[in-house]
């Protein structure tokens, strides 16, 4: 998957939010100082042409939508970033923050108890019987 630029980024944030908006809601929801219309239809066309984005056509108008979820393109962009910056390991981008960030033992310990926590309650819903 592509990254995207920040103004790219800066759209799609605001079409995960809204989940579909024509170009006049997604401007209205910039903050100052607000783009030219036709710098966001652009921006929102390329999105398309990178497979982010579609629309629904009525008339001259177009109702834009996002074909990946948010969530899809963090772990994409995660994934990137690791290999990128830490050759592919969690685990160094871990202590890398841990030691920028000065973090204690017990913060440490705090967040590999929520991190268990959250994969026990991602197991255990996946293997809950479906009707």
């Amino acid at each position: 998957m592509k990254e995207l630029t920040k103004a790219e980024e800066q759209i799609m944030q605001l079409l995960w939010k809204q989940e579909k908006a024509f170009v006049k809601d997604i401007i209205d929801k910039i903050p100052e100082p607000k783009p030219a219309y036709n710098t966001v239809s652009t921006i929102i066309r390329i999105l398309e042409k990178k497979g982010f984005v579609d629309h629904n056509a009525y008339g001259k108008t177009h109702e834009y939508f996002p074909l990946i979820s948010r969530k899809e393109y963090t772990r994409s962009f995660m994934k990137n970033f690791m290999r990128n910056y830490f050759s592919g390991s969690f685990q160094e981008m871990v202590s890398f923050f841990a030691k920028e960030d000065n973090m204690s033992l017990a913060d440490f310990d705090e967040l590999a108890e929520d991190v268990k926590r959250d994969l026990e309650n991602e197991n255990s819903a996946e293997n809950e019987p479906r009707d």
